[in-house]
């Protein structure tokens, strides 16, 4: 059925049965398909080429297929590539691609284009991510909570930055104002400026999460755990919520290109005011050092410094306080 894309009859088979039953190795491969070992590792090296199939996140022991939409967007953009003249083939390809999704269709935990789909696994949520990344047009809006980000992420994130730039896709990330203590995240914010990007900062972000031209949000079920799953999200009253969301938490940002002003000997920081705020609310340290992006050992320091400075004997005290001495207001 795939041959139009550039798979053939026995890679297609082991390609399928990978999806079919994503836990089986090389020996189950060999049982279900019927094919001898070494026709099955051809199959194998072929489909690791096309980036059909890879390491699987955590246990690169065993191989991850990648989720058919994802599949069929590397095949046509391949054939596309090797015979943009042929159109009817093309087309030929298109329905091939359908086909297959629709064979898959009751084991996926939802269908591309409902309103709500759930992603499990760090696996399927990149598989998404590939997708919309590819079909996004004009606005990726982005929270990007957690604190520091790892160098890994920072160098292999650079390579789709400038894609998406040169295609005229408008960026717009707020990070963590603690951020700013770790070189390495500043000087990855600053050549996210320098290529066209926009970067700002808040003390503290709710949850990680990604829109797509306003059509499309990619939230994660867990904020402690963000490999946990995603949840994407196309109903537009909710999307227009957090369109706003994003819209007034920008506004309320600091450039990321100015430097972290120290406040007058009186008052307090941005980040300051938000520990009081969330000690208000009875957050505990730990619970604020994940809204910060520091360590528990930080938030803690911070919550004592204010308490000390505020004459407060607990931490709901010291946001009652702050609230009686006009504290949280700009």
């Amino acid at each position: 059925m795939l041959d139009a894309l550039g798979l053939d009859t026995v890679t297609d088979l082991v390609y399928r049965e990978m999806l079919a039953h994503p836990d089986d190795g090389l020996t189950g491969l060999c049982g279900r398909t019927g094919l001898a070992e070494r026709a099955v590792h051809a199959a194998l090296d072929r489909l690791s080429e096309m980036a059909l199939i890879r390491p699987a996140s955590g246990d690169g022991e065993r191989l991850h297929a990648v989720r058919p939409h994802l599949a069929m967007q590397i095949l046509l953009a391949r054939k596309q590539a090797e015979v943009a003249a042929q159109q009817q083939q093309l087309e030929e390809s298109r329905a091939a691609a359908v086909r297959l999704i629709s064979e898959f269709a009751d084991r996926e935990a939802a269908a591309p284009g409902d309103d709500v789909e759930h992603l499990r696994g760090l696996d399927n949520i990149r598989d998404h991510l590939a997708v919309m990344n590819r079909a996004v047009r004009s606005e990726l809006m982005a929270f990007a909570p957690g604190g520091p980000q790892t160098p890994d992420n920072m160098r292999n994130s650079r390579p789709l930055t400038q894609e998406l730039l040169g295609r005229g896709v408008a960026i717009r990330t707020i990070y963590l104002d603690s951020i700013r203590n770790d070189p390495a995240t500043v000087a990855h914010a600053e050549w996210l400026m320098s290529v066209g990007a926009e970067v700002r900062a808040v003390p503290s972000l709710p949850n990680r999460m990604i829109i797509a031209d306003r059509r499309a949000a990619v939230i994660a079920t867990d904020s402690d755990d963000t490999s946990e799953g995603a949840v994407v999200i196309r109903t537009p009253g909710v999307l227009a919520t957090l369109c706003s969301l994003f819209e007034t938490t920008w506004q309320a940002a600091e450039p990321f290109s100015a430097a972290a002003r120290p406040p007058a000997e009186d008052t307090l920081t941005r980040q300051q005011h938000e520990v009081l705020r969330l000690l208000a609310q009875g957050a505990t340290d730990e619970a604020i050092a994940k809204r910060l992006g520091v360590s528990p050992r930080t938030a803690r320091r911070i919550s004592t410094t204010l308490m000390a400075r505020l004459g407060a004997r607990s931490r709901f005290q010291a946001g009652v306080h702050a609230a009686q001495r006009g504290l949280f207001r700009d």
